[in-house]
Protein backbone atom coordinates (compact mmCIF):
# COMPACT_ATOMS: atom_id res chain seq x y z
CA UNK A 1 0.00 0.00 0.00
CA UNK A 2 1.18 3.55 -1.17
CA UNK A 3 2.72 5.51 2.05
CA UNK A 4 -0.36 8.33 0.92
CA UNK A 5 -3.23 5.35 1.11
CA UNK A 6 -1.54 4.11 4.38
CA UNK A 7 -2.08 7.90 6.03
CA UNK A 8 -5.41 8.36 4.63
CA UNK A 9 -6.74 5.24 6.07
CA UNK A 10 -5.27 5.68 9.78
CA UNK A 11 -6.46 9.65 9.58
CA UNK A 12 -9.64 8.57 8.75
CA UNK A 13 -9.96 6.24 11.61
CA UNK A 14 -8.87 9.10 14.40
CA UNK A 15 -10.74 12.23 12.63
CA UNK A 16 -14.33 10.27 13.30
CA UNK A 17 -12.92 8.86 16.39
CA UNK A 18 -14.71 11.86 18.97
CA UNK A 19 -13.07 10.61 22.26
CA UNK A 20 -9.39 10.49 20.60
CA UNK A 21 -9.63 13.79 19.24
CA UNK A 22 -10.58 15.82 23.12
CA UNK A 23 -7.97 13.72 24.53
CA UNK A 24 -5.49 15.28 21.75
CA UNK A 25 -6.86 18.70 21.97
CA UNK A 26 -6.65 18.93 25.91
CA UNK A 27 -2.93 17.79 25.94
CA UNK A 28 -1.93 19.33 22.93
CA UNK A 29 -4.00 22.85 24.34
CA UNK A 30 -1.75 22.18 27.76
CA UNK A 31 1.62 22.21 26.27
CA UNK A 32 0.48 25.29 24.28
CA UNK A 33 -0.05 26.83 27.58
CA UNK A 34 2.65 25.59 28.95
CA UNK A 35 5.08 26.59 26.66
CA UNK A 36 3.21 30.31 26.43
CA UNK A 37 4.09 30.98 30.33
CA UNK A 38 7.41 29.13 29.72
CA UNK A 39 8.03 31.75 26.97
CA UNK A 40 7.23 34.69 29.66
CA UNK A 41 10.91 33.67 30.99
CA UNK A 42 12.36 35.66 27.78
CA UNK A 43 12.99 39.31 28.52
CA UNK A 44 13.11 39.44 24.76
CA UNK A 45 11.64 36.16 23.05
CA UNK A 46 11.74 37.29 19.45
CA UNK A 47 15.47 38.58 19.90
CA UNK A 48 16.66 35.21 21.49
CA UNK A 49 14.45 33.53 18.52
CA UNK A 50 16.72 35.73 15.79
CA UNK A 51 19.65 35.43 17.56
CA UNK A 52 19.38 31.36 17.33
CA UNK A 53 17.88 31.33 13.71
CA UNK A 54 21.20 33.51 13.28
CA UNK A 55 23.03 30.72 14.50
CA UNK A 56 21.72 27.94 12.93
CA UNK A 57 21.90 29.55 9.36
CA UNK A 58 25.97 30.13 9.75
CA UNK A 59 25.59 26.37 10.86
CA UNK A 60 23.96 25.49 7.58
CA UNK A 61 25.51 27.51 5.30
CA UNK A 62 29.08 26.01 6.56
CA UNK A 63 28.06 23.03 7.39
CA UNK A 64 31.47 21.04 5.86
CA UNK A 65 33.43 23.06 8.22
CA UNK A 66 31.90 22.60 11.09
CA UNK A 67 31.28 18.95 11.03
CA UNK A 68 35.07 18.40 10.34
CA UNK A 69 35.48 20.48 13.56
CA UNK A 70 33.33 18.46 15.30
CA UNK A 71 35.14 15.07 13.72
CA UNK A 72 38.45 16.97 14.71
CA UNK A 73 37.64 17.79 18.04
CA UNK A 74 36.66 14.32 19.07
CA UNK A 75 39.34 12.59 17.40
CA UNK A 76 42.47 14.29 19.39
CA UNK A 77 40.30 13.84 22.58
CA UNK A 78 40.02 9.75 22.34
CA UNK A 79 37.25 9.57 20.69
CA UNK A 80 35.78 8.14 17.26
CA UNK A 81 33.74 10.04 14.58
CA UNK A 82 31.82 7.31 12.06
CA UNK A 83 29.98 8.93 8.89
CA UNK A 84 26.59 6.81 7.61
CA UNK A 85 25.61 7.74 4.60
CA UNK A 86 22.32 6.57 5.41
CA UNK A 87 20.12 4.12 8.14
CA UNK A 88 21.34 1.09 6.20
CA UNK A 89 24.65 2.01 6.57
CA UNK A 90 24.64 3.50 10.62
CA UNK A 91 22.69 0.02 11.37
CA UNK A 92 25.51 -1.83 9.19
CA UNK A 93 28.43 0.58 11.55
CA UNK A 94 26.38 -0.48 15.18
CA UNK A 95 26.54 -4.25 14.12
CA UNK A 96 29.97 -4.22 13.66
CA UNK A 97 30.82 -2.58 16.99
CA UNK A 98 28.42 -4.83 18.95
CA UNK A 99 30.18 -8.20 17.05
CA UNK A 100 33.92 -6.53 17.99
CA UNK A 101 32.67 -5.66 21.64
CA UNK A 102 30.70 -9.45 21.62
CA UNK A 103 28.15 -7.34 23.52
CA UNK A 104 25.13 -8.77 24.81
CA UNK A 105 23.02 -6.25 26.59
CA UNK A 106 22.33 -3.28 25.25
CA UNK A 107 20.57 0.08 26.45
CA UNK A 108 19.14 2.88 24.55
CA UNK A 109 17.35 6.17 25.77
CA UNK A 110 14.82 8.24 23.32
CA UNK A 111 15.56 9.84 20.50
CA UNK A 112 13.19 10.63 17.22
CA UNK A 113 16.51 9.36 14.97
CA UNK A 114 16.18 5.86 16.48
CA UNK A 115 12.89 5.59 14.55
CA UNK A 116 14.17 7.17 11.62
CA UNK A 117 16.99 4.19 10.81
CA UNK A 118 14.69 1.33 12.47
CA UNK A 119 17.37 0.56 15.01
CA UNK A 120 14.96 -1.15 17.50
CA UNK A 121 13.43 -3.77 14.86
CA UNK A 122 16.75 -4.15 13.33
CA UNK A 123 18.00 -5.41 17.03
CA UNK A 124 14.95 -7.38 17.23
CA UNK A 125 15.62 -8.88 13.96
CA UNK A 126 19.34 -9.91 15.40
CA UNK A 127 17.51 -11.53 18.61
CA UNK A 128 19.99 -9.08 20.90
CA UNK A 129 18.81 -7.88 24.23
CA UNK A 130 17.70 -4.13 24.11
CA UNK A 131 16.16 -2.48 26.68
CA UNK A 132 14.18 0.88 26.36
CA UNK A 133 15.20 3.65 29.23
CA UNK A 134 12.43 6.31 28.79
CA UNK A 135 9.02 5.53 30.52
CA UNK A 136 6.60 6.63 27.35
CA UNK A 137 8.85 4.23 24.94
CA UNK A 138 9.69 1.60 27.33
CA UNK A 139 5.81 0.75 26.94
CA UNK A 140 5.05 1.44 23.40
CA UNK A 141 7.95 -1.12 23.05
CA UNK A 142 6.05 -3.52 25.10
CA UNK A 143 2.88 -2.51 23.07
CA UNK A 144 4.74 -3.21 19.60
CA UNK A 145 3.92 0.56 19.00
CA UNK A 146 5.28 3.39 17.19
CA UNK A 147 6.15 6.80 18.96
CA UNK A 148 3.22 9.39 18.77
CA UNK A 149 4.46 12.25 19.35
CA UNK A 150 8.06 13.95 19.24
CA UNK A 151 7.80 14.42 23.44
CA UNK A 152 5.01 12.54 24.52
CA UNK A 153 5.80 9.09 22.54
CA UNK A 154 2.78 7.58 24.61
CA UNK A 155 0.69 10.08 23.84
CA UNK A 156 -2.58 8.24 22.15
CA UNK A 157 -2.60 5.13 24.62
CA UNK A 158 -5.25 5.21 27.47
CA UNK A 159 -4.71 4.80 30.74
CA UNK A 160 -6.48 1.05 30.65
CA UNK A 161 -4.22 0.05 27.80
CA UNK A 162 -1.03 0.92 29.79
CA UNK A 163 -2.28 -0.68 33.01
CA UNK A 164 -2.50 -3.98 31.43
CA UNK A 165 0.04 -3.86 29.34
CA UNK A 166 2.10 -3.44 32.81
CA UNK A 167 0.09 -6.04 34.52
CA UNK A 168 0.84 -8.69 31.29
CA UNK A 169 4.57 -7.74 31.29
CA UNK A 170 5.93 -6.92 34.83
CA UNK A 171 3.01 -7.66 36.74
CA UNK A 172 2.37 -4.38 37.64
CA UNK A 173 -1.23 -3.49 39.87
CA UNK A 174 -3.85 -3.01 37.10
CA UNK A 175 -5.13 -0.49 40.30
CA UNK A 176 -1.73 1.02 40.20
CA UNK A 177 -1.63 5.21 39.61
CA UNK A 178 1.22 7.04 37.70
CA UNK A 179 3.52 7.12 40.50
CA UNK A 180 3.41 3.46 41.01
CA UNK A 181 3.75 2.73 37.42
CA UNK A 182 6.96 5.00 37.60
CA UNK A 183 8.03 2.88 40.72
CA UNK A 184 7.31 -0.55 38.89
CA UNK A 185 9.21 0.11 35.67
CA UNK A 186 12.05 1.62 37.33
CA UNK A 187 12.46 -1.48 39.09
CA UNK A 188 12.28 -2.93 36.02
CA UNK A 189 15.21 -0.90 33.82
CA UNK A 190 17.31 -0.17 36.56
CA UNK A 191 19.42 -3.67 36.89
CA UNK A 192 19.33 -3.13 32.63
CA UNK A 193 22.04 0.18 33.51
CA UNK A 194 24.35 -1.49 35.59
CA UNK A 195 25.07 -4.57 33.57
CA UNK A 196 24.89 -2.66 30.25
CA UNK A 197 27.81 -3.78 27.68
CA UNK A 198 26.91 -0.55 25.27
CA UNK A 199 24.81 2.30 26.09
CA UNK A 200 23.04 4.19 23.00
CA UNK A 201 21.84 7.66 22.97
CA UNK A 202 21.07 10.11 20.94
CA UNK A 203 21.88 13.59 21.17
CA UNK A 204 20.16 17.07 20.84
CA UNK A 205 23.12 19.08 20.11
CA UNK A 206 27.09 18.59 19.16
CA UNK A 207 29.51 21.11 19.70
CA UNK A 208 32.01 21.62 17.01
CA UNK A 209 35.06 23.14 18.24
CA UNK A 210 34.84 21.35 22.19
CA UNK A 211 34.08 17.69 20.34
CA UNK A 212 31.25 17.15 23.11
CA UNK A 213 27.71 16.07 22.95
CA UNK A 214 25.28 17.96 24.29
CA UNK A 215 21.81 15.58 25.96
CA UNK A 216 18.44 17.56 27.15
CA UNK A 217 16.13 15.22 29.28
CA UNK A 218 13.56 15.06 31.96
CA UNK A 219 13.77 11.67 33.13
CA UNK A 220 17.75 11.07 34.00
CA UNK A 221 17.65 7.63 31.76
CA UNK A 222 19.38 9.13 29.17
CA UNK A 223 22.51 9.76 31.49
CA UNK A 224 22.26 6.29 33.32
CA UNK A 225 22.10 5.15 29.77
CA UNK A 226 25.90 5.57 28.81
CA UNK A 227 27.02 6.07 32.84
CA UNK A 228 27.78 2.25 33.54
CA UNK A 229 28.15 0.77 30.27
CA UNK A 230 31.92 0.09 28.96
CA UNK A 231 31.09 2.22 25.24
CA UNK A 232 28.80 4.73 24.76
CA UNK A 233 27.56 5.21 21.15
CA UNK A 234 25.70 8.49 19.91
CA UNK A 235 24.10 8.40 17.10
CA UNK A 236 22.78 12.33 15.87
CA UNK A 237 22.25 13.61 12.60
CA UNK A 238 24.65 16.12 10.59
CA UNK A 239 22.51 19.49 11.24
CA UNK A 240 22.41 19.11 14.79
CA UNK A 241 25.97 20.95 15.15
CA UNK A 242 26.28 23.87 17.59
CA UNK A 243 29.52 26.33 16.91
CA UNK A 244 30.50 26.73 20.38
CA UNK A 245 29.22 25.65 23.90
CA UNK A 246 28.65 29.07 25.05
CA UNK A 247 25.28 28.34 22.70
CA UNK A 248 23.94 26.07 24.48
CA UNK A 249 22.81 28.76 26.79
CA UNK A 250 20.44 29.90 24.62
CA UNK A 251 19.72 26.60 22.77
CA UNK A 252 19.18 24.56 26.03
CA UNK A 253 16.82 27.18 27.20
CA UNK A 254 14.50 27.63 23.70
CA UNK A 255 14.31 23.94 23.36
CA UNK A 256 12.89 23.00 27.03
CA UNK A 257 10.78 26.04 27.03
CA UNK A 258 8.71 25.32 23.40
CA UNK A 259 8.97 21.72 24.23
CA UNK A 260 7.49 21.56 27.48
CA UNK A 261 7.59 25.17 28.78
CA UNK A 262 10.50 25.06 31.43
CA UNK A 263 12.87 27.21 32.04
CA UNK A 264 15.43 24.05 31.39
CA UNK A 265 14.98 20.67 31.03
CA UNK A 266 15.88 18.73 34.33
CA UNK A 267 19.05 16.92 33.44
CA UNK A 268 20.92 19.15 30.76
CA UNK A 269 24.45 16.81 30.34
CA UNK A 270 27.52 17.63 28.36
CA UNK A 271 29.41 14.35 27.51
CA UNK A 272 32.76 13.88 25.25
CA UNK A 273 35.21 11.20 24.89
CA UNK A 274 36.71 9.56 28.45
CA UNK A 275 39.69 11.25 29.78
CA UNK A 276 42.79 10.05 32.12
CA UNK A 277 41.16 11.59 35.16
CA UNK A 278 37.96 9.77 34.69
CA UNK A 279 37.27 7.09 37.10
CA UNK A 280 33.78 5.95 35.74
CA UNK A 281 32.13 6.15 32.94
CA UNK A 282 32.39 4.80 29.33
CA UNK A 283 35.76 3.95 28.14
CA UNK A 284 34.76 3.90 24.25
CA UNK A 285 33.28 6.89 23.08
CA UNK A 286 31.59 6.52 19.34
CA UNK A 287 29.96 9.38 17.46
CA UNK A 288 27.58 7.79 14.50
CA UNK A 289 27.08 11.33 12.22
CA UNK A 290 23.91 9.95 10.12
CA UNK A 291 23.27 12.10 6.67
CA UNK A 292 19.86 9.93 5.35
CA UNK A 293 18.65 12.68 3.12
CA UNK A 294 20.06 15.71 4.53
CA UNK A 295 22.67 16.69 2.17
CA UNK A 296 19.28 16.93 -0.31
CA UNK A 297 17.86 19.52 1.70
CA UNK A 298 20.88 21.49 2.59
CA UNK A 299 21.40 21.47 -1.55
CA UNK A 300 18.10 23.41 -2.01
CA UNK A 301 18.98 26.89 -1.48
CA UNK A 302 15.39 27.53 -0.47
CA UNK A 303 14.63 24.97 2.13
CA UNK A 304 17.94 24.72 3.94
CA UNK A 305 16.76 26.55 6.57
CA UNK A 306 14.20 23.00 7.36
CA UNK A 307 17.62 21.98 8.89
CA UNK A 308 17.84 24.58 11.85
CA UNK A 309 14.70 22.27 13.33
CA UNK A 310 16.05 21.54 17.52
CA UNK A 311 12.93 19.05 17.26
CA UNK A 312 11.35 20.47 20.26
CA UNK A 313 7.62 19.68 18.62
CA UNK A 314 6.21 22.91 18.86
CA UNK A 315 4.97 23.16 15.62
CA UNK A 316 3.06 20.06 16.05
CA UNK A 317 1.89 21.22 19.08
CA UNK A 318 -0.43 23.71 17.28
CA UNK A 319 -0.95 21.91 13.92
CA UNK A 320 -4.61 21.27 13.45
CA UNK A 321 -3.62 18.97 11.04
CA UNK A 322 -2.19 16.97 14.17
CA UNK A 323 -4.24 17.91 16.29
CA UNK A 324 -7.39 15.95 13.96
CA UNK A 325 -5.61 13.28 12.18
CA UNK A 326 -3.50 11.68 14.33
CA UNK A 327 0.55 11.83 15.66
CA UNK A 328 3.88 10.66 14.03
CA UNK A 329 3.34 6.93 13.10
CA UNK A 330 0.25 7.88 10.93
CA UNK A 331 2.69 9.91 9.22
CA UNK A 332 3.96 7.47 7.58
CA UNK A 333 7.43 9.05 7.34
CA UNK A 334 10.64 9.91 9.52
CA UNK A 335 9.10 12.81 10.84
CA UNK A 336 5.78 13.88 11.68
CA UNK A 337 3.80 17.63 12.21
CA UNK A 338 4.84 20.26 10.18
CA UNK A 339 8.85 19.89 10.29
CA UNK A 340 8.31 16.49 8.89
CA UNK A 341 6.21 17.62 6.10
CA UNK A 342 8.90 20.09 4.76
CA UNK A 343 11.77 17.43 5.20
CA UNK A 344 10.25 14.16 4.47
CA UNK A 345 9.75 14.50 0.63
CA UNK A 346 13.15 16.22 0.25
CA UNK A 347 14.88 13.41 2.45
CA UNK A 348 12.67 10.75 1.12
CA UNK A 349 11.58 11.05 -2.39
CA UNK A 350 8.57 13.38 -3.63
CA UNK A 351 7.53 11.11 -5.43
CA UNK A 352 6.37 8.72 -2.69
CA UNK A 353 5.68 11.54 -0.04
CA UNK A 354 4.91 14.44 -1.55
CA UNK A 355 1.61 14.26 -0.22
CA UNK A 356 2.85 15.04 3.17
CA UNK A 357 2.96 19.06 1.94
CA UNK A 358 -0.24 18.78 0.94
CA UNK A 359 -1.31 18.34 5.10
CA UNK A 360 -1.59 21.80 5.66
CA UNK A 361 -3.58 24.77 5.79
CA UNK A 362 -0.89 27.13 6.06
CA UNK A 363 -2.31 29.13 8.92
CA UNK A 364 1.35 29.86 9.79
CA UNK A 365 0.69 28.43 13.38
CA UNK A 366 3.94 26.55 12.71
CA UNK A 367 6.14 29.25 11.67
CA UNK A 368 4.49 31.95 14.56
CA UNK A 369 5.99 29.16 17.15
CA UNK A 370 8.84 28.14 15.73
CA UNK A 371 12.09 29.07 18.56
CA UNK A 372 14.36 29.23 15.43
CA UNK A 373 12.11 31.10 13.06
CA UNK A 374 11.95 28.38 10.43
CA UNK A 375 9.47 29.81 7.47
CA UNK A 376 7.78 26.40 8.03
CA UNK A 377 4.38 27.07 6.05
CA UNK A 378 6.26 28.61 3.07
CA UNK A 379 8.49 25.91 2.46
CA UNK A 380 5.48 23.62 2.65
CA UNK A 381 4.13 25.91 -0.25
CA UNK A 382 7.43 25.81 -1.86
CA UNK A 383 7.18 21.84 -1.63
CA UNK A 384 4.00 21.84 -3.72
CA UNK A 385 5.64 23.83 -6.52
CA UNK A 386 8.30 21.51 -6.19
CA UNK A 387 6.28 18.57 -6.98
CA UNK A 388 4.86 20.80 -9.58
CA UNK A 389 8.34 20.75 -11.13
CA UNK A 390 8.87 17.69 -11.24
CA UNK A 391 5.82 16.83 -12.73
CA UNK A 392 4.81 14.42 -9.34
CA UNK A 393 0.98 15.36 -9.76
CA UNK A 394 -1.81 13.36 -11.29
CA UNK A 395 -3.45 13.67 -14.25
CA UNK A 396 -6.83 13.51 -12.56
CA UNK A 397 -5.80 16.63 -9.99
CA UNK A 398 -4.25 18.59 -12.77
CA UNK A 399 -7.79 18.36 -14.61
CA UNK A 400 -9.78 18.51 -11.58
CA UNK A 401 -8.01 22.05 -11.29
CA UNK A 402 -8.24 23.16 -14.45
CA UNK A 403 -12.07 22.65 -14.21
CA UNK A 404 -12.25 24.43 -11.25
CA UNK A 405 -10.10 27.36 -13.06
CA UNK A 406 -12.81 27.22 -15.96
CA UNK A 407 -15.53 27.23 -13.77
CA UNK A 408 -14.11 30.03 -11.59
CA UNK A 409 -13.17 32.50 -14.34
CA UNK A 410 -16.76 32.13 -15.75
CA UNK A 411 -19.95 34.28 -14.45
CA UNK A 412 -22.09 32.17 -16.67
CA UNK A 413 -21.24 29.10 -14.79
CA UNK A 414 -20.97 30.42 -11.39
CA UNK A 415 -24.58 32.11 -12.09
CA UNK A 416 -26.39 28.40 -12.63
CA UNK A 417 -28.91 27.37 -10.38
CA UNK A 418 -27.44 26.03 -7.00
CA UNK A 419 -28.60 22.39 -7.61
CA UNK A 420 -26.84 22.10 -10.93
CA UNK A 421 -23.33 23.17 -8.77
CA UNK A 422 -23.94 20.99 -6.34
CA UNK A 423 -24.65 18.11 -8.37
CA UNK A 424 -21.03 18.98 -10.62
CA UNK A 425 -19.01 19.73 -7.10
CA UNK A 426 -20.25 16.46 -5.44
CA UNK A 427 -19.15 14.35 -8.72
CA UNK A 428 -15.67 15.91 -9.16
CA UNK A 429 -14.76 16.20 -5.41
CA UNK A 430 -16.92 13.64 -3.15
CA UNK A 431 -13.84 10.99 -3.16
CA UNK A 432 -11.29 14.08 -1.57
CA UNK A 433 -13.80 15.50 0.46
CA UNK A 434 -14.39 11.69 2.77
CA UNK A 435 -17.38 9.75 3.43
CA UNK A 436 -17.75 10.91 7.23
CA UNK A 437 -18.07 14.60 6.24
CA UNK A 438 -21.17 16.02 4.91
CA UNK A 439 -20.65 17.86 1.51
CA UNK A 440 -21.54 21.17 1.54
CA UNK A 441 -23.97 22.91 -0.13
CA UNK A 442 -23.81 25.95 -2.37
CA UNK A 443 -25.77 29.07 -1.49
CA UNK A 444 -29.09 29.32 -3.86
CA UNK A 445 -27.45 32.30 -5.20
CA UNK A 446 -24.10 33.61 -5.81
CA UNK A 447 -23.20 37.31 -4.63
CA UNK A 448 -23.06 38.94 -8.09
CA UNK A 449 -26.80 37.76 -8.59
CA UNK A 450 -27.64 39.51 -5.14
CA UNK A 451 -25.64 42.06 -5.76
CA UNK A 452 -27.59 42.92 -9.14
CA UNK A 453 -30.90 42.44 -7.20
CA UNK A 454 -30.28 45.05 -4.36
CA UNK A 455 -29.37 47.51 -6.98
CA UNK A 456 -31.53 46.84 -9.45
CA UNK A 457 -29.85 45.48 -12.48
CA UNK A 458 -31.42 42.69 -14.37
Amino acid sequence: MHAKEKFNKAAQEKIVDKDFRQKMGVVLDKLVQNQQHGALEFSNLAIAKQRAAYTKWKVAENLDKYLVDFEGSVIRKGGKVIWAYDAQNALSEIDSIIARLKAKKIVKSKAEIFDEIGLNKHFRSKSLKLTETDFGEYILDLMGEKSYHPIIPSLNQSVQAVGSILNTKIKSSLEANLDEWASDVRAEIRPCFYEADIGISGANFLIADSGLVAISENQGNARLSFAFAKTHIIIASIDQILPTISDLELFFSLLSTHATGQQFATYNTITGPPTRDDKEGPTEFIVILLDNGRSNILATQEQRQALSCIQCGACSNVCPIFKIAGGDANYQSYRSGPIGQIVAPLQQGFQEYQYLSNLSTTCGKCTDVCPVNIDIHNHLLRNRHENLVQGFEKTGEKFAWYTWKKFMLSRKTLNRPAAIKNFTLKQFYKSEWGESREFPKIAEKSFNQLWREKIGIK
